[in-house]
Parts: structure tokens; C-alpha cells; sequence
């Protein structure tokens, strides 16, 4: 049940690899996994791999085993393989001795339950991969319902994405959609939608954080859209009291997140 596989042109790993790629990750709805900490927060979340990999010389921790039951009683794929394999695979040299392919799972905004859960976070047009993955794990942290990402972001499952979120992208929903839906499903929000705005004069801490909740980001370079900041019911801005006039966006992000669920 378990297979055992030495050779880079094995066509299954081949496959695999290919998921570094954005296209690639969209045709399948598949992306990868790193490490087992990830692999068994997946576990507990009810996330089974569809392909399990792990390397010849990894310890046979009990986790281990739990991880591979699992995915066998899921009807997934195991692979045992060469150090070799992980290297290429992880695009490493000291690569995770264990590896999984799961399913995407995103969300639309008809699929949002405010009773579930009332302060959401949304990005607009977020690129930078790791700002997004700590920007996701901060999301779970603070306990908030998920994630929205408007417009054109940076695939939420990318390596380094997924990688940032350090388990997390397997714990809150994210939801995915184009600005003008995003707009349209502002009737929703009835409590308060927050954004943040160079030019604003409101205090981050002095916001009516009215639920439910909505924290809107831009982009570091440019903010919110015209349109996007035009829906907010308040405009705040975080004080710089040092000689640095920013902050990075999922530094930015944490406090807002954290000052609308104090």
C-alpha cells in the first residue's frame, strides 16, 4: 500500500513538482504541504492528503504513522522516497522530510456566516506571499471567522504562502472574489467596515468597532482602491511616532485585527 519511488522521472512526482507552479495549483485545486506540524494541523482539522510523501531516512515517528493511516484510510497515495526526491520536490537542500498534496478549499462570499463568527479580515490585492501567510496565521490567532482576498491577490496556496501560515491556512475560511462582487455584498456588514487610509484622522483604537466587524487593507504601495475605501463606514490610520513612515502590511494587519477584537 505504500510505494516506494527512487526515480525524478517518476511521473507522480513529476506531478507533484509541478505544483511550485500557479497554473499548475489552479488546474489541479491541489497545493503542497510542508513538514509534519502542518500535515497533522491539516489532520486534526479533517484535512486529508491526497498524496502523502516521506523520506526514506525520516524518523518513524508516531506522528508519522498517524499521518500515513490516515491518508491510506482516505484512499490517498503514500509514497516512501529518496532524500534525492525531497530536494526536487521541495526545491531545498535541507528539504521537510514530509511532504502532502491536499485539496484547495476556498470559500465564496455567500458561503460567510457572520453568526459564526463577526470581525473578518479583507485584503485587497495583498502580492507578497509571506505578508499574506502571516496575515492568515494572525487571522487564527486572534480567533476571528476568516480571510477575504479582493481582486488580484497572490495565490493564498503558493509554497511560501501555505509555509507563513505555519498550519493555519487549514483552520479559518478563505474566501476569494473580484472587487465589484466584494462591493456588491456590502449590505451585509451591517455593523462596522474599517479601513485604513494614509489620509485619515481617526486613531486605529478610537474606531466604533461595531459587529459585525469588517477590517479593510490595501496594498503597502498604494492603500485601498478609490472604490474599495468608498464603502468603509470609517477611515483610520495607525500612528508613526518613530522616524519610519509605514509598516509592513502583516504588522499592520495584526494590530487592526487585535484592536477590533480587544
Amino acid at each position: 500500500m505504500i510505494k516506494e519511488i527512487t526515480s525524478l522521472t517518476n511521473q507522480t512526482i513529476k506531478d507533484i513538482r509541478a505544483l511550485h507552479m500557479r497554473k499548475t495549483r489552479e488546474e489541479t485545486q491541489q497545493f503542497l504541504a510542508e513538514g509534519l506540524k502542518i500535515i497533522i494541523d491539516a489532520l486534526d482539522q479533517g484535512f486529508s492528503p491526497q498524496i502523502l510523501v516521506y523520506g526514506k531516512d525520516a524518523d518513524r515517528h508516531p506522528l508519522l504513522t498517524r499521518a500515513i493511516d490516515q491518508t491510506l484510510k482516505a484512499r490517498g497515495q503514500v509514497l516512501e522516497v529518496t532524500r534525492e526526491i525531497l530536494e526536487k520536490i521541495s526545491r531545498k537542500d535541507n528539504p521537510q522530510m514530509v511532504i502532502a498534496v491536499f485539496a484547495q478549499h476556498i470559500k465564496t462570499l455567500s458561503d460567510i456566516n457572520l453568526r459564526d463568527n463577526d470581525v473578518w479580515v479583507a485584503l485587497e490585492q495583498v502580492r507578497d506571499p509571506g505578508n499574506l501567510g502571516t496575515i492568515i496565521r494572525t487571522a487564527d490567532a486572534a480567533g476571528i471567522g476568516g480571510v477575504i482576498l479582493i481582486g488580484d491577490c497572490v495565490d493564498p496556496f503558493s509554497v511560501e504562502t501555505v509555509r507563513a501560515t505555519m498550519g493555519s491556512i487549514f483552520s479559518l475560511p478563505i474566501v476569494k472574489c473580484t472587487q465589484a462582487e466584494f462591493i456588491a455584498d456590502r449590505a451585509r456588514w451591517t455593523g462596522s467596515i474599517v479601513g485604513t487610509l494614509l489620509t485619515a484622522t481617526h486613531d486605529h483604537r478610537s474606531a466604533p468597532y461595531q459587529r459585525p466587524t469588517l477590517i479593510l487593507m490595501g496594498t503597502e504601495q498604494s492603500g485601498l482602491s478609490t472604490e474599495v475605501a468608498a464603502i468603509c463606514d470609517t477611515h483610520v490610520k495607525i500612528p508613526m511616532r518613530g522616524r519610519a513612515d509605514s509598516l509592513n502590511l502583516s504588522i499592520a494587519t495584526g494590530i487592526m485585527i487585535y484592536a477590533a477584537t480587544e
